[in-house]
């Protein structure tokens, strides 16, 4: 059945609960699977054919929010409407608490400036909270938004009556600060620096979250930005100006020095250097020239270029980095499932313990200012604000990361696999060797000169598109030793044995065993050629022995050539000489002995196996097979990249467990504390606010993560 993908900007949400909500009634719909992030502020919907978007919104509306199509400015402007609030509300905010914290500011009808100052606070700064508390109660159900309304004007309430029928309004009333919940004569109390502190507090927590968070993903944005805006087509031996939009595969276009590459492609004429780093992470510019691939977004820094447009739009490597980006982004880990639960169905608990204690002070202590005090604190500080931050907030700062150092991690969920690993599968071509074969020497069989033998070999191989046939040749030429005047005749390629031909009457052949020399039949020369092992893999190999992984060197080379890589690398296992299906059948023995396994490679015939493996790590050089059936991939094609890659993986995971921990563990703490009036409603507010800021900060220091 064909589905379509829908992304809608959600607005009006303030805790995990609310997504959790939105997200269930989203998933009523039939054929709709619906994920809900509440520090994107974005649902990612797949849809049945049928279910069209404008449902969707009326759905996500009838529950109480808004659904828009997603735009990337409106992000910033409701930051700086909230920073405006925030302010406001600030100024009015501080001179109530002054007054009623410090007892020689008071002065005569000191409560009804307080009165005035707060109001707006409360009922204008505040109404974002009320109106969601009123939407969510006409659909029978509680958020944090409902915690808040409630106290702040039960304490607004309690304390306008204070001074309209009690003692709080007299000249010469006066009352002290107290860390705990009441005092003597609830008709002389008034709780207007709790209402007003509470309100500012939790505003100004969610705007250091809603900054942090756009902060979280500037790097997606940063990708969406890096595309060229125009582009130089060549059309007719003319240069036009055109739209991005506009072109096509096939197109011919000039990227001048300073200029953006407009889209991936093949360079026709012209050399340069190329800043790849925006998406690569790698510093140092790529040299290119004619017929080498280059990719949209990244910067020609020197030469001037033309280039034939290989893949445009939604097809091009940047546009594969953003969507996969995104994609990891909206997704949920299974801890985050789990705190979104417990989320849902904390509110209403809370909400419970409110009455309760309420309930229970009147009715041990007959004491209503410490009783509503002792209320009004539980339902402040139990906000779970912090537990609907602490998995989103890491994983758009760890994936974020991630992209600014070439590395895409595709789910959350890959962050939990890769903490559980502990065997690491590697291809050898193209992964641990470069794939390119070079000769390593060449030993004369009995008296005739290598030289000569070389000669022969190099000019007999230059007829030949053969891996091995380039290897001899470009070593010849190294050497000295291509002859350029010698003609081949009757040239004949036999696959799995060798090449053959006459040079100067002499029937010259080159072919098994290994790479052997003959003329006329008589073999006169060996010629060693092996893939040439990249220079970082030995080290990077000792980098995950230290991080605890068994290693394995998979490939379906022969078992000495594989077994001399593994030796001078220092990997552990070897299977050599497997048929690329044999690979998946390899990780699944590893599998079935009990090993978790991560698979890393590049190539067509790595892509099964990367998708079988419990994590599968693509290099981003490979091809689309294999970086669409993997669960992270690598822009650079290294294996530094890789552990890098799981380094970041692991930080981000031990990140968002860190900040469940504290999450769960403050409001564990905080509620008793609350309840047995040992905590100022207004001090709970902060400490709420000052949870949330925790979170976030602590998911940013992934910001600074460098491997």
């Amino acid at each position: 059945m064909q589905r379509t993908q829908h992304e809608l900007q959600i607005g009006g949400m303030t805790c995990a609960a609310c997504a959790a909500r939105i997200e269930k009634k989203l998933n009523r719909i039939a054929g709709v699977e619906a994920t809900v992030n509440y520090a994107t502020e974005r649902a990612n919907i797949s849809a049945a054919a049928g279910v069209t978007e404008a449902e969707l919104i009326a759905t996500v509306e009838k529950t109480g929010y808004t659904a828009t199509e997603v735009r990337q400015d409106t992000e910033q402007a409701d930051l700086a409407a909230l920073k405006i609030r925030v302010i406001i509300a600030a100024a009015l905010t501080i001179p109530v608490v002054l007054i009623a914290m410090v007892p020689p500011l008071q002065f005569d009808y000191w409560g009804w400036v307080s009165l005035a100052l707060t109001l707006p606070v409360v009922f204008w700064a505040g109404l974002p909270f009320h109106i969601a508390a009123f939407k969510n109660a006409r659909h029978g159900s509680a958020t944090m938004d409902t915690l808040i309304s409630i106290g702040t004007l039960a304490a607004t309430l309690w304390s306008t009556a204070a001074l309209l029928f009690g003692h709080a309004g007299m000249p010469g009333m006066r009352h002290t600060f107290t860390l705990f919940g009441g005092r003597s004569d609830p008709l002389s109390d008034i709780y207007f620096e709790v209402a007003a502190g509470v309100i500012t507090f939790v505003l100004l927590g969610r705007y250091f979250e809603k900054r942090a968070k756009s902060q979280a993903g500037s790097a997606l944005y940063a990708l969406l930005d890096l595309g060229a805006k125009q582009v130089t087509v060549l059309r007719d031996g003319a240069e036009q100006l055109l739209p991005i939009s506009e072109l096509v595969v096939g197109d011919e276009f000039v990227v001048r020095p300073g200029e953006k590459i407009a889209t991936d492609g093949v360079v026709l004429a012209g050399a340069s250097a190329v800043d790849e780093s925006m998406l690569t992470g790698e510093s140092v510019p790529a040299e290119v020239s004619d017929s080498s691939t280059v990719t949209g977004g990244t910067l020609n820094t020197s030469g001037r270029l033309v280039v034939r447009a290989t893949q445009v739009g939604s097809a091009t490597k940047l546009a594969q980095m953003t969507r996969l980006v995104t994609e990891a982004q909206a997704g949920k880990a299974q801890v985050q499932k789990l705190a979104d639960r417990v989320a849902s169905v904390f509110v209403p608990v809370v909400l419970g313990l409110a009455v309760l204690t309420l309930a229970s002070w009147v009715l041990f202590s007959g004491d209503w200012t410490r009783a509503l005090a002792a209320a009004i604190s539980v339902l402040i500080i139990a906000c779970p604000c912090a537990l609907g931050l602490a998995t989103p907030t890491a994983l758009l700062a760890g994936t974020g990361r991630g992209a600014e150092l070439g590395i895409l991690i595709r789910g959350a969920q890959v962050l939990e696999t890769s903490a559980n690993i502990d065997t690491i599968v590697l291809d050898k071509t193209g992964t641990v060797t470069t794939g390119n074969m070079a000769v390593t020497a060449v030993t004369p069989v009995g008296e005739f000169p290598a030289d000569r033998a070389l000669s022969f070999a190099a000019a007999l191989e230059s007829a030949s598109e053969h891996p091995v046939a380039r290897a001899i040749v470009v070593y010849a030429k190294e050497r000295d030793a291509y002859d350029p005047d010698l003609e081949v005749t009757d040239f004949r390629n036999e696959p799995g044995v060798g090449v053959s031909g006459e040079i100067s009457g002499v029937r010259v052949k080159v072919g098994r065993p290994g790479v052997t020399v003959y003329l006329d039949g008589t073999p006169v020369a060996s010629i060693e050629v092996s893939d040439q092992i990249k220079p970082e893999s030995a080290q990077a190999v000792s980098e995950l022995h230290k991080l605890g992984f068994k290693t394995v060197l998979l490939s379906g080379d022969k078992r000495e050539t594989s077994e001399a890589v593994a030796a001078a690398t220092g990997i552990q296992n070897v299977v050599a000489e497997v048929l690329p299906a044999e690979k998946v059948a390899t990780v699944k023995r590893l599998q079935n002995a009990g090993q978790r396994v991560a698979m890393i490679g590049d190539g067509v015939n790595d892509a099964p196996a990367l998708a079988t493996a419990n994590l599968g790590i693509a290099m981003g050089t490979g091809t689309d097979a294999a970086i669409n059936a993997a669960d992270i991939t690598l822009m650079r094609a290294d294996l530094p990249t890789a552990v890098t890659a799981l380094r970041l993986s692991q930080r981000t995971l031990k990140t968002i467990k860190t900040n469940l921990f504290w999450a769960f563990a403050y409001n564990t703490a905080a509620i008793p504390l609350a309840a047995f009036g040992l905590l100022n409603p207004m001090l709970a507010g902060a400490a709420m606010a000052l949870s949330s800021v925790f979170v976030v900060s602590n998911s940013l220091r992934l910001r600074r993560f460098n491997g």
